[in-house]
């Protein structure tokens, strides 16, 4: 990767594209914004993208397409069976990750379903360094429970330990003593680890978690959907992988896993997902689930367009140049909040940027959500649709008590190619003013709270009038602006 320095000392991210096709956005009214927060029931995920400006919910299916992806699409080939996109999306993979067998889904959470309902029975144990919801559920479901072994310092808000997603070795072991080899169904890291930061592992740790896991005889799955994040900071941040090429520590990286599996709305910048199998008798016991549940065999419910997109998304992602751009400007988010005196996640991970509620609004209990409190507020504030990442995102025990989260944070995520550095700036400013005026964000309570994935879809309501009180001083700070 090639070092840019200004002239005048200025350090910021480079945007490594030129934009050749635009979307309009619009800012509504502050007025308005509480407006559509209120119906939309204090849930960013229901509220309509029309009275979005920034939308930072997430970068699943919303980074921007290369011009060589979107060219790709128009050669798909719309055979049921045998298809050639089929073909080419397989060599990729192979080529790429080193692994002979492959199954198309639909997206990620469908290979949660079927390694969920392979390999987890009930009593079974699966060992990772941090969940992620879909997940903790697809596995709770089929009887199974999760153990977070994430090291202590991956819970640390405020650090300089460069891989906050390492698993701790001595808790694998303990784990694996503990409910003994034949109870544990597999072991599964995740790249970018998503509900505490996007934080990565080292490549030096995976290693130590395959050593485990080839020593017990228990399959290592990798979620490798956030990987080109978690590539890039091998690269910057391990020594023995600077010398290294991105696909040279992505070949690495799969030589020391047995199962992989990607939502491709994250790698590869399409949409649909996919495992990738090393061993046949692992790829047959998963093989029937697909067409029963997905689609046949060589689409598993993707478009084949997607396919052809994501052929050519994949090895872009082998290009240092594409994926330094989310976590560069993730990096310059981070460093100006930081400035301003916002307590945020660090090091700055990938995915996006991450404010720490529990800091931010410490006078709002957790039982009353502080995280999808101040997604509310900034969404009033600003127009930007973020995601709470905190006890909201989590699910209630059977006896119906609350499970509070490791951390409250609300996710700023940032598409790859998607933003500008002036609408960066803007929710910088925008973060800034409402941390000044933090004392005026008071908690949410549930309406109507499904039982499962309850983020997705519950209604809340604020349990005072605070957020009128935010759009008053709202208009007297800022007047008749937006």
């Amino acid at each position: 990767m090639a070092t840019v320095k200004f002239y005048g000392n200025e350090t910021v991210p480079l945007e490594m594209h030129k934009v050749r096709i635009v979307q309009k956005l619009s800012l509504p009214p502050v007025e308005r914004r509480l407006e559509k927060i209120t119906e939309a029931g204090n849930n960013t995920f229901l509220l309509k993208n029309d009275d979005v400006f920034l939308d930072m919910l997430t970068d699943s299916g919303v980074n921007a397409m290369s011009d060589r992806q979107q060219a790709a699409m128009l050669v798909a080939d719309d055979s049921y069976a045998g298809s050639a996109t089929y073909t080419r999306l397989e060599d990729k993979l192979r080529d790429i990750f080193g692994m002979h067998y492959f199954l198309p889904t639909h997206q990620g959470r469908a290979c949660e379903h079927i390694l969920a309902k392979v390999f987890v029975s009930p009593g079974k144990v699966v060992p990772m360094n941090y969940h992620f919801t879909t997940t903790k559920a697809h596995i709770t479901l089929q009887g199974g429970s999760v153990e977070e072994l994430v090291t202590d310092a991956g819970l640390e808000v405020v650090s300089v330990n460069p891989f906050k997603g390492n698993m701790d070795i001595a808790k694998l072991r303990a784990v694996i003593g503990q409910h003994g080899a034949g109870n544990i169904a597999f072991v599964r890291m995740e790249s970018g680890t998503n509900l505490i930061g996007g934080q990565p592992f080292s490549l030096a740790n995976l290693a130590e978690v395959s050593n485990v896991c080839k020593e017990h005889g228990v399959p290592l799955v990798l979620d490798a959907s956030l990987l080109a994040d978690n590539l890039y900071f091998n690269k910057t941040r391990e020594d023995h992988c600077k010398a290294m090429s991105i696909r040279e520590i992505t070949r690495r990286t799969a030589d020391l896993c047995d199962i992989i599996y990607f939502s491709a709305r994250k790698l590869g910048c399409a949409r649909g997902g996919g495992i990738c199998i090393r061993d046949r008798a692992l790829f047959e016991k998963m093989r029937p689930l697909v067409p029963l549940y997905e689609g046949f065999l060589t689409y598993g419910g993707m478009s084949v367009r997607e396919m052809e997109a994501l052929t050519v998304g994949l090895e872009e992602t082998m290009d240092e140049e594409m994926i330094n751009q989310g976590p560069m400007f993730i990096g310059y988010m981070v460093e100006q909040l930081q400035e301003r005196g916002v307590p945020v996640i660090t090091p700055a991970g990938g995915l996006g940027c991450h404010i720490d509620a529990k800091r931010f609004v410490d006078h709002i209990p957790q039982s009353q959500y502080p995280a999808g409190a101040l997604a509310s507020a900034l969404y009033i504030a600003s127009g930007i649709r973020g995601m709470e990442r905190g006890t909201l995102s989590e699910q209630r025990e059977p006896d119906g008590s609350e499970i509070f989260a490791n951390m409250e944070l609300v996710r700023l995520a940032l598409p790859r190619r998607v933003f500008t550095l002036s609408q960066v700036k803007y929710a910088v400013d925008r973060i800034a003013w409402l941390y000044d005026n933090r004392h005026l964000i008071g908690g949410l309570t549930f309406v109507e709270e499904p039982e499962v994935l309850r983020f997705f879809y519950g209604l809340l309501e604020p349990v005072s009038d605070w957020q009128n009180k935010l759009v008053a001083k709202f208009r007297e700070d800022f007047g008749d602006s937006l």
